[in-house]
């Protein structure tokens, strides 16, 4: 049975990002959501988990970064 790669970076799922994130706070994390472009070219929205601020905090210094979807 094969398992789904962890994803830690914007860059796993996304080449560009769009001008805006959201983030969600839970109970046992962060869910931080961003849309923009695969390498390919598609349209992509990517979600990813964190359990801590400091993680967060890296997402959103990587998606200030990465080349704007214009």
């Amino acid at each position: 049975m094969a398992t789904k790669k962890s994803v830690s970076t914007i860059a796993d799922k996304l080449a560009k990002v769009g001008e805006s994130f959201s983030v969600n706070m839970y109970d046992n994390g962060y869910m931080f959501e961003i849309s923009g472009r695969d390498k390919k070219g598609d349209y992509k929205n990517a979600k990813i988990m964190c359990s801590t601020v400091e993680q967060l905090t890296v997402l959103v210094q990587e998606a200030t970064e990465l080349d704007r979807d214009e």
